[in-house]
């Protein structure tokens, strides 16, 4: 456990390291309806929350224009981009775990009041997640085209889609340190209870994805987006004088890379530059091993977790290219729907590991379960009313992804019968997210882990192999067995969190008085 809480506990309110919003010390000018740790409980939630939810809908946001631009290139384009991910998500895992350790530890030290800043925690993994970022984008592009021949693959998928997910996946691996400065970032900010600025930051980066795609994948030939906006002469002109074909799926990744950077540096910037977040130095940057060792103690489960759940998917995978392309392509297409069907629950997850966190480092344990079970009852409740509008009108929204190209049919049933068969477990994500975000914001990252373990690899993987090849499902099977997950995830889950456990706050609060304010609103 750590030694030494977070900010110091200055009175006045205007302590570089304090939280934002108000004084640290509880007196009666804190204005309580927008403190986390202080006052209504509905309020800084939504108020944390819907940042969240916009900043996921525009992570997805780079997958869906990626989809919905190489969906017109083709269906082996889009399959590419399904095999792909897992096998990316895989590496991101690694440090990734890391970065949820910086957010708890931000959020903790937040709360409380004390001798170590929440800026020198944010330093100590800006520069350790930065340097694993870099070997993992070495590693990860030499290992690619190793990793996917292993895939036990039909041999027209071998043949048309795994090659593209290759030249898919080499681009993103080079970017990778430029990726993981965003993530960074949008972590530490949360941690510290300020949302919205990681949003606009995502706003310009996806504004940059949505412009450079259609040119990076196409160029000026067979552009969509000419024919949308009825320029097809001026695209005619253009390509005639630079006869630029754009760069297919590697044009795809390249954007993504390019528009990621963006968000990087702007993030960057905001940390050292400005006075919204932690108060972080250079010398902060300077690793200090107390530090690096309590984000090593959180960051492992974490890791462990994700990394476990990479190789969940990767699994899953596996079982998926048995299939013929337009079923890899359903699976891929559905996917990403139910991506962004899960935002609502990431959003409160996420807002919950932050309230959490600063309410136990404040000492209040008992808002801190509060604020749980309201998160949890509310994304149910979202997540079923989602649940109900994809279920009628699943074919019209599944039909957009696809053009006119081979396979589209039967792509398109395929993942009719997919997302309407996962909506049966839509309100059971709602409950799942918001525990694991207690269990995360506590500091019991090693509960988390165990619990989303069950739900991929038993929910999940188990499910899958047994309906597919011990019952003979076919692609039925496969929709069905990835329904369970969370389903068993919410039960062990809320049985787990009512235990109680979990929560003593993971620092050291020592003799300091609790911090009365984090804003959810600056």
């Amino acid at each position: 456990m750590a030694n030494g809480p977070a900010a110091s506990n200055d009175p006045s309110g205007d302590d570089p390291d304090g939280p934002p919003g108000g004084s640290g010390d509880g007196s009666d000018d804190v204005d309580t309806s927008e403190s986390i740790t202080e006052g209504s409980l509905v309020r800084p939630l939504f108020h944390l929350a819907w940042p969240i939810v916009v900043i996921q809908l525009l992570q997805v946001t780079y997958n869906v224009v990626d989809t919905l631009y190489l969906g017109r290139l083709s269906a082996d384009a889009v399959g590419a981009i399904s095999l792909a991910f897992p096998l990316i998500f895989l590496l991101i895992a690694v440090a990734g775990g890391f970065t949820t350790a910086g957010a708890i530890l931000v959020a903790q030290y937040t709360g409380a009041a004390g001798d170590r800043s929440a800026g020198q925690v944010a330093g100590q993994t800006i520069s350790f997640v930065g340097i694993l970022a870099v070997i993992l984008g070495i590693a990860g592009y030499f290992y690619t085209r190793p990793a996917l021949e292993l895939l036990p693959s039909d041999a027209d998928t071998a043949a048309s889609v795994i090659p593209l997910a290759a030249d898919y996946m080499e681009v993103i691996f080079l970017g990778i340190p430029l990726m993981f400065g965003f993530f960074v970032f949008s972590a530490l900010m949360r941690g510290y209870g300020d949302t919205r600025t990681p949003m606009l930051v995502m706003f310009v980066s996806v504004l940059a994805n949505v412009l450079l795609d259609p040119f990076f994948i196409f160029g000026f030939e067979s552009n969509p987006l000419f024919v949308w906006l009825g320029l097809e002469s001026l695209e005619a002109s253009l390509f005639a004088s630079t006869g630029f074909a754009g760069w297919g799926i590697e044009g795809a990744a390249g954007a993504t890379i390019l528009s990621r950077g963006v968000a990087t540096g702007l993030g960057l910037w905001i940390l050292f530059f400005t006075t919204r977040g932690p108060a972080i130095e250079v010398e902060h940057l300077v690793p200090d091993l107390e530090v690096i060792a309590d984000i090593v103690r959180l960051g492992v489960p974490s890791t462990v977790e994700q990394t476990t759940s990479a190789m969940a998917l990767i699994t899953l995978t596996a079982m998926i290219v048995t299939f013929s392309p337009p079923v890899v392509a359903a699976y891929g297409l559905g996917n990403r729907l139910i991506s962004l069907v899960f935002l609502p629950a990431m959003g409160l997850g996420r807002a919950i590991d932050t309230m959490v966190g600063q309410n136990l480092g404040a000492g209040r344990s008992d808002r801190a379960e509060r604020a749980v079970w309201l998160a949890a009852s509310t994304g149910a409740g979202v997540m079923l009313l989602v649940a109900v509008i994809m279920a009628v009108f699943t074919e019209p929204i599944v039909s957009v992804f696809l053009g006119d190209v081979p396979d589209a049919p039967a792509t398109i049933a395929h993942g009719v019968e997919y997302v309407r068969i996962r909506s049966v477990e839509f309100a059971f994500i709602g409950v799942t997210q918001v525990i694991l975000g207690g269990f995360r914001g506590a500091g019991n990252t090693k509960i988390a882990m165990v619990i989303s373990m069950l739900t991929l690899w038993v929910g999940r993987v188990a499910s899958v192999f047994a309906l597919v090849f011990v019952l003979d499902w076919g692609a039925t099977g496969v929709w069905v067995g990835m329904a369970v997950g969370n389903v068993l995830g919410a039960a062990v889950g809320v049985a787990w969190f009512m235990r109680g456990t979990w929560k003593e706050a993971y620092i050291d609060r020592g003799e300091a008085e609790p911090a009365a304010v984090g804003s959810a609103e600056d």
